[in-house]
């Protein structure tokens, strides 16, 4: 008798358990509803208690070939890249091949004067003050830029926007020097490096910083923007081959494995990791946001470190709540849609569960 009680019991919590997951999953599904068999879609990973709360692509990896997007769909990451810039500087100071105070001129001395004095720290957390490549582009430019373009742009502009170290403006310009940086030291390329350090150590077998002519993207997502008639393939730009700013390919099945790492930490100690998430302090005293490589601005009454990461045909974000030990990505092949909306979105449902 006692058995049979403890049996109808445990179906009982099962059940309850199944429910409460169903739901979810619909509520979750609503979210995406937009995402179907005939548009660009979207890929979906939530992480709670060290385990696939939900894993779901929806809508199409490619239109024109009607690919269907799955966890193992590899999406441009754009700016999430710029985590794994900063991961890659902080191996290499880790081995005492860098100080965060060096100056930049040390590695770069064609850097104009009033590029003297800015240091590796004000990079990594966007207060060097280096002008954007992107605004001095020449109109006449057909060809993808690299990373070593944009060095070139800089060495040519004396100016800064404000003396380095005292104001706060993110800076693509500064994570493409940082992939130069990376190359000087290493004396391999920012994208061998990257695959070398982080990703076959993490077994993240299908992520690639990619180099046309160079690599290969397997599942690969491609980019469009929404217009009046549907939909157009936006998927590259003459900025899309600078790497160290946003040129990583990922998929959710292989950042599950970058989100243990960046947990339980095993090709850095802690105490160095933890300098990525320390918000950064002007000399005016002003707080701001920003760490190595993650933007570290609450929601609602959660520490949230994270990053989003848009661009042509793109819109991503990594995004982690610690208290709730949540980690929420989707990544988006429609610009025009904000995957921080959609991220807050599952949030907020989370949060709801814990009151």
């Amino acid at each position: 008798m006692l058995r049979k009680i403890s049996f109808i019991i445990l179906a009982t919590i099962s059940l309850i358990a199944c429910n409460e997951k169903s739901t979810f999953d619909n509520q979750v599904d609503e979210i995406f509803a937009e995402f179907n068999n005939s548009t660009p879609g979207a890929s979906v990973l939530i992480l709670q208690n060290d385990s696939v709360l939900f894993q779901k692509g929806y809508g199409l990896g490619s239109l024109e070939k009607g690919i269907t997007i799955e966890p193992k769909t590899n999406f441009r990451l754009a700016s999430i890249t710029k985590q794994f810039t900063a991961f890659s500087i902080l191996l290499l100071e880790n081995e005492n091949k860098l100080s965060f105070d060096d100056k930049l001129v040390k590695y770069f001395p064609e850097l104009p004067a009033s590029a003297r004095d800015i240091t590796i720290r004000q990079i990594l957390q966007h207060t060097s003050g280096l002008l954007a490549y992107e605004d001095y582009l020449n109109d006449t430019l057909t060809i993808q830029l690299k990373d070593k373009d944009v060095l070139d742009i800089l060495v040519k502009q004396d100016s800064t926007y404000f003396p380095p170290g005292t104001k706060h403006r993110y800076s693509n310009s500064g994570y493409a020097i940082l992939a130069l940086l990376v190359e000087k030291l290493s004396t391999k390329t920012y994208a061998q490096f990257i695959n070398d350090r982080i990703f076959n150590p993490l077994k993240m077998g299908n992520s690639v910083a990619f180099e046309n002519g160079v690599s290969k993207i397997k599942n690969r997502a491609y980019g469009y923007a929404k217009v009046d008639s549907g939909f157009i393939f936006t998927d590259q730009s003459l900025t899309s081959a600078i790497l160290g700013d946003g040129g990583i390919y990922s998929s959710t099945l292989d950042l599950v494995k970058w989100n243990n790492e960046i947990d339980i930490p095993t090709l850095l100690p802690q105490k160095k990791l933890k300098l990525a998430f320390e918000k950064l302090v002007l000399p005016s005293g002003e707080v701001v946001n920003y760490g190595f490589g993650w933007r570290l601005d609450p929601y609602k009454e959660y520490q949230r470190p994270y990053h989003t990461g848009g661009t042509s045909g793109f819109s991503n974000i990594y995004m982690k709540i610690p208290k709730l030990n949540l980690a929420i990505i989707v990544l988006i092949i429609i610009r025009e849609c904000t995957a921080k909306a959609y991220a807050e979105k599952i949030a907020d449902i989370l949060i709801s569960n814990q009151n």
